[in-house]
């Protein structure tokens, strides 16, 4: 059979089975085994097992569960409601005030937790309530929710960094420099959008009453609530950027640190350790078995001669590379409906990266680009992750609908970040250029 029609039996099929709402972990992994054995050799199969201990072996591999424990021993220590508490009674007097004190107490808890449905929950559950009895709308309040939680897959040390760097052979040090600019970039975005909107319709975000704002020097004691997180956050990413420690042994430190944290708080218990190892476990073996069907299925189409065909398909196309890089982004958008991003990197950078490096764009820089774009499209509706979140713990009035429509200033916001970081470079190279 021609590379064109296994290329159609294998991506049809794929997105057929994503349709049945099959997990993309069998999909992929059947789709695999059914081409191995029709296009390929029966024999071929018993290569399977070799592809996916080579992956499960990787040294590296090894800092995903234990940045995974450290994010939910955090997130169970209470460390949320002081962060949140602190960063609020600093902002209070300004419009808007609490829901830029939920971005600003999401980018630190990404920095420590990495986990998107753990600063959701978090800050729902928290910053929510808070929110509404105070006459916020419905749309600013939940936007600043799941938009602040869905840079916990971006800002270092995500897992999902890891996971691409992991992949695409790059240094884990320079993709976490790399991420830091355009994760701060967004985090602003939000920012300025829910300060330019609540001055402009003050009913939206109305300030703090003046009898809840506290003076200048009680706003110093809290201050005290960011010290160990802020501490956590450059001993652990400190001794990864400054080559100090490798990623494997400050994920180690982290998740002691972790332990740490929670006992300062007086909330270490065994039930505490239990949750989180449990929480580990289930969102490691997540990564794990979408990893499994993600390299079978690469590794297959790669074998039939499907990955040379496709580069050679895309970089015969008539266009500039900036056109093409455009398709490629928006590819990885279109994907990011229907498939998480674990299997997202594990499919398209074996296939991308090679055209990348043809068309001559800095291999960080385009790893950094793809993250940006699946940190957006964790917000994009119909299935992005941060809705489902949202949905878990708002009020029963809050219907679906409220949520799809919160979300897409933020969403346009990402993508205006995403634009941003492809015209200006430098924005991502410029950390990792005066590092290295």
């Amino acid at each position: 059979m021609s590379i064109e029609l296994i290329t159609l039996f294998m991506f049809g099929g794929l997105f057929l089975l994503l349709l049945l709402n099959v997990p993309i972990a069998f999909a992929t992994g059947s789709i695999a085994v059914i081409s191995a054995y029709l296009f390929w050799s029966p024999k071929a199969v018993n290569l399977f097992p070799t592809s996916v201990y080579t992956m499960v072996t990787n040294y590296i591999f090894v800092a995903v569960p234990m940045f995974i424990f450290m994010g939910s021993v955090l997130e169970r220590s209470g460390i949320t409601d002081y962060l949140y508490e602190a960063v609020y009674r600093w902002v209070g007097s300004l419009r808007g005030s609490l829901a830029m004190a939920t971005v600003l107490a999401s980018i630190i808890m990404s920095a420590m937790v990495g986990v998107i449905g753990a600063i959701i929950v978090s800050m729902g559950l928290i910053a929510l309530p808070s929110m509404l009895k105070r006459g916020y709308d419905k749309g600013i309040a939940m936007g600043s929710i799941m938009a602040g939680g869905a840079l916990g897959v971006l800002i270092p040390p995500s897992i999902m960094l890891i996971m691409y760097a992991m992949w695409a052979g790059l240094s884990i040090r320079k993709i976490f420099l790399g991420a830091i600019m355009p994760g701060l970039l967004l985090g602003g975005l939000f920012l300025v959008y829910i300060a330019v909107r609540c001055y402009i319709q003050p009913h939206l975000g109305p300030a703090l009453p003046k009898e809840e704002r506290i003076p200048f020097k009680e706003k110093l004691k809290y201050l005290k609530a960011l010290i160990l997180p802020v501490a956590l956050i450059v001993f652990v990413l400190g001794s990864i950027l400054t080559g100090i420690a490798a990623p494997t042994e400050a994920s180690g430190i982290g998740a002691f640190g972790a332990l740490v944290c929670a006992a300062v708080y007086r909330r270490l218990n065994w039930d505490l350790v239990k949750n989180a190892c449990l929480s580990t476990i289930r969102l490691s073996a997540m990564v794990m078995w979408i990893g499994f069907g993600a390299v079978m299925f690469i590794s297959t189409y790669n074998a039939l001669g499907g990955v040379q065909f496709v580069q050679n398909l895309i970089l015969a196309l008539p266009v500039q590379p900036w056109v093409l890089l455009v398709g490629m982004m928006a590819i990885v958008i279109a994907l990011g409906m229907i498939i998480e991003w674990v299997g997202i990197i594990m499919l398209v950078v074996p296939i991308f990266l090679p055209i990348v490096a043809a068309l001559g764009f800095d291999p960080l820089w385009f790893g950094v680009l793809v993250c940006v774009n699946l940190q957006m499209d964790v917000l994009t509706p119909p299935f992005g992750y941060a809705l489902f979140y949202m949905k878990g713990v708002a009020p029963k009035e809050v219907t679906t609908a409220d949520i799809y429509r919160a979300s897409i200033p933020f969403a346009l916001l990402q993508l205006t970040g995403l634009i941003l970081c492809m015209i200006f470079p430098q924005i991502i190279l410029w950390l990792p250029n005066l590092m290295y």
